[in-house]
């Protein structure tokens, strides 16, 4: 038998064997609190009664469990050998018959990589608190499971664990009653309706636990009752705003009911905060999981806020698309997460104070998007998933921000209302099933009246990023005699595709602001279209395609506009458009077009009269990427001094107290390296030195004792000085961080040790380990890794679980030497192992891709200095 992976044809031969009727899972989990002694894992008791039908008795299938141990497997009353029909991923299973009951008694293993039954104890108090987190198949870690997504069935959980913790799953609490034996108390859940097993959760511990209720009257008078409930960890409790959650969670359920027409079916609704969660949120129905991140400790920007309301968004889009109705396998992944990316910012701007959503939108989830669509691995929209490591790496700019901007897009092409009132039809027509592209196709071609068909083709079966350039033709007086757009492809992924777009034409007002006089909508198709509406206007400064961000596309800029751009991009009045030529610029310095310091440049100029707080601390994300990888090697010291220069001098210049002056404070921080800017840090540390306004909360400490450490400025008691005032789980992965930060040979192979050699970190310090290795001012120390990171990593691979192991991988790539010789050793990796795992090549040449860019941009910013 194979081991963990499983195969999508696998998976559609079991489908087609077998119906699940139900699940009876219980977990006992008071062994998260007693001492673990011995050389195995820490384990809990897993009991799984599994009731299922299969189409062709006699037949033979598998049910999926990881587990260090199987205690017992009974088949239809049928006692089975664990040694023979146990492989550590797989349970045989022989001669079904029509219906099957399925017992299998088995010790599970708590994980510490985020993956199955988290297990964490809090250094602040010594409490633990336990999670789930399975997508896309580690349910099988916690019980025994047919672990694919279109075997769908209800699940019952009982959870026995110790009797002071708050004990939560998808199902509301039926009744509570003391352990059958021992100490502590058994909760018995409500079934739930049927869900994928990957949706499924426990959440335990001693959880600080918010409650409200959502009320709605239904179109048939009657009352939609939603019991709501808001946790975090009794250590963050006092950072807790859960009346905020709460608010923008009614104005979801409100937005969704109202577009949807169709009541939310899953009870209650419980958002959990969880440490040393892997991804953002995870959207498992009545029992929502989001990564402790979104409680935040210190002040934080409005962007934050806004990114933590989307996320909320998103997760209750879910609910819907992913957890009513699921895609039959992976492949489809994108039914879920694309319209789950749109529908979070849709309802965010349309039901929330987070208004400017589109703006935070076109600027950073299309900038993930416009990446991943470039890369070698870049892939369709809807994806040829083969197997569960590739839709482990699925998860990805394509899936989620490509997906989410092309159905932004539909919505321009076949109108708002066509497009909810397919999706009310999906929704009732395939209610509790699993669906494929072709059904909500079926739908929006009912709906539109619009070929679903050929625009599938177009932007969900092909890959790529199309570029729109404007060519712009005037008389002598100044008038528009042609514009035109032309549509180019790259040579890898030549697909053509019908554009909706604005095209918006700007020039400065008697103010000096550039401001727009004209705009035309038009279809844009082939490689060459006429806006013949524009004819005839006045000559502009600046021409915007895609104007208010119809389409998914790259923009570039005639040369008069550029120009313009040049000298005026702060002037741009609305903050869409500059948002848009924000991302565009970028672009043009990531494809090599436009020299990293004229990029920086523009940053040094205008970012800081940028109104939108989003907007600016994406900017400046991108300015740091410039400087530290497309800049030429010779002008890294000069532009960084001038980048930290600059951010200062507009961190003394924002307005005391707001979110700009703390998004440059932690900019500054980022590029200081000379004495005079070093000792501003320690003196802000210190209390001797002081910027009105600026509030060095904790969160904001550990932004300055990082930026010290990694100069070699603050040493290891100064790092243990500060976890003394912060000893919180928050706390130890800061100080894990700037340890691992120092400019010493011996700490960075210390470092390297506990991520390559050892597994004995967390998840979450495994992170904070790799982030403090990796520091962009400390090439010559990390020369010496690059080779040995080849040497390890399919090592890893093989060892380590695929959460941590796309970490290391990702994580530890000496993209920061950024030169020929790691490209060139890349290379020789990649071609002396054709037959890696495929997921583990693909991430090398992702990185690999990346440094390719870097080193291109390099060259043309060299080229600009001579």
């Amino acid at each position: 038998m194979p081991g963990e992976n499983l195969t999508r044809d696998e998976a559609r031969e079991r489908a087609r064997l077998l119906t699940v009727d139900a699940y009876d899972v219980a977990l006992d989990v008071r062994s998260a609190v007693e001492p673990h002694t011995g050389p195995g894992p820490r384990t809990f008791r897993s009991t799984t009664t599994l009731r299922f039908r299969c189409a062709e008795p006699g037949a033979s299938t598998f049910a999926d469990l990881v587990a260090p141990e199987v205690t017992s497997v009974t088949l239809n009353g049928r006692e089975l050998d664990p040694a023979a029909v146990f492989d550590g991923a797989r349970i045989a299973l022989d001669g079904l018959a029509a219906e099957n009951e399925l017992v299998v008694d088995a010790r599970c293993a708590y994980s510490r990589t985020g993956e199955g039954l988290h297990h964490f104890a809090d250094p602040e108090d010594g409490e633990v608190y336990l999670y789930t987190q399975y997508e896309p198949a580690d349910a099988r870690r916690v019980f025994t499971t047919f672990e694919q997504p279109d075997l769908k069935a209800p699940f019952t959980f009982a959870v026995t664990a110790p009797g002071h913790w708050t004990v939560l799953s998808n199902g509301t609490a039926a009744r509570s009653e003391p352990a059958a034996s021992g100490s502590g108390t058994t909760t018995h859940f409500t079934p739930t309706l049927p869900i994928s097993s990957y949706i499924t959760a426990v959440v335990a511990g001693p959880y600080h636990y918010e409650t409200d209720t959502y009320r709605r009257t239904l179109p048939d008078g009657t009352e939609l009752v939603i019991p709501l409930g808001a946790l975090c960890r009794a250590g963050l409790a006092k950072h807790f705003d859960a009346d905020d959650i709460f608010t923008v969670t009614k104005q979801g359920l409100d937005f969704f009911h109202d577009r949807f027409d169709y009541p939310y079916p899953f009870g209650k609704y419980d958002q959990a905060f969880v440490p040393e969660y892997n991804i953002g949120a995870m959207e498992n129905p009545g029992c929502v999981t989001f990564r402790e991140e979104f409680v935040f400790r210190g002040k934080v920007t409005r962007s934050s806020y806004e990114g933590r309301a989307n996320v909320i968004l998103h997760e209750m889009a879910h609910m819907w698309f992913g957890d009513l109705v699921t895609m039959e396998w992976w492949d489809d992944l994108w039914l879920k997460e694309s319209f789950a990316d749109f529908m979070g910012a849709f309802a965010l701007v349309g039901a929330t104070r987070f208004t400017d959503g589109w703006i935070t939108f076109a600027n950073r989830r299309k900038s993930w998007a416009y990446r991943a669509d470039q890369l070698p691995s870049t892939h369709p929209v809807t994806a040829d998933i083969r197997d569960l490591e590739d839709a482990k790496l699925n998860f990805d700019g394509i899936t989620y921000a490509k997906g989410a901007s092309v159905l932004k897009q539909l919505v321009a092409y076949a109108g708002q209302d066509a497009f909810l009132e397919g999706a009310r039809r999906y929704f009732k027509r395939h209610a509790f099933g699993n669906t494929r592209l072709s059904d909500l196709l079926a739908v929006l071609t009912e709906t539109s009246g619009r070929d679903m068909a050929a625009w599938s083709r177009a932007w969900l079966e092909t890959a790529g990023v199309n570029v729109l350039t404007p060519q712009l033709t005037c008389d002598a007086a100044g008038h528009i005699t042609e514009l035109a757009v032309v549509q180019e492809a790259a040579a890898s992924h030549p697909t053509l595709r019908p554009h909706r777009i604005a095209v918006g034409l700007y020039r400065k007002d008697q103010d000096g602001a550039l401001v727009r006089y004209a705009r035309a909508e038009t279809d844009v198709d082939g490689p060459r279209t006429v806006v013949g509406e524009l004819t005839g206007a006045e000559r502009p400064d600046l021409v915007l395609v895609n104007d208010d961000d119809l389409t998914y596309c790259k923009i570039r800029f005639d040369e008069g506009s550029l120009a313009t751009l040049r000298e005026h991009l702060g002037e741009l009045s609305d903050p869409l458009a500059r948002a848009l030529c924000w991302s565009a610029v970028w672009n043009l310095t990531r494809d090599g077009l436009m020299p990293a310091r004229d990029y920086l440049d523009l940053v040094l100029r205008f970012a800081g009269s940028e109104s939108d707080i989003g907007v600016l601390q994406m900017v400046q994300t991108w300015a740091l990427s410039a400087l530290h990888h497309y800049a030429a090697p010779g002008a890294r010291e000069a532009a960084g001094a001038r980048l930290a220069e600059g951010a200062l001098a507009e961190l003394r210049r924002a307005e005391p107290g707001s979110g700009h002056q703390l998004a440059w404070a932690r900019f500054f921080a980022q590029l200081a390296t000379d004495d005079s800017e070093l000792r501003l840090l320690r003196g802000l540390l210190a209390g001797t030195a002081r910027i009105d306004g600026l509030d060095v909360d904790q969160e904001l400490r550990w932004t300055f004792v990082a930026a010290l450490a990694a100069a070699g400025a603050a040493d290891e008691s100064d790092i243990a000085a500060e976890l003394a005032r912060d000893d919180t789980a928050s706390g130890k992965r800061h100080q894990v961080r700037c340890l691992a930060s120092r400019p010493s040979a011996e700490v960075k192979a210390e470092a390297w040790a506990a991520v390559v050699d050892s597994d004995r970190l967390s998840n979450a310090l495994v992170e904070a380990t790799i982030a403090g290795f990796d520091q962009p001012g400390q090439r010559e120390l990390l020369t010496p890794y690059a080779p040995r990171y080849f040497e390890m990593i399919e090592r890893i691979w093989q060892e380590r679980s695929i959460e941590i192991a796309m970490g290391i991988v990702r994580g530890l790539f000496p993209a920061t030497q950024g030169d020929a010789t790691t490209l060139k050793a890349t290379d020789d990796w990649l071609a002396a192992r054709p037959d890696a795992a495929p997921a583990l090549r693909r991430l090398v040449l992702e990185a690999r891709d990346d440094l390719a860019r870097a080193l291109r941009g390099q060259e043309c910013d060299t080229r600009a200095a001579v």
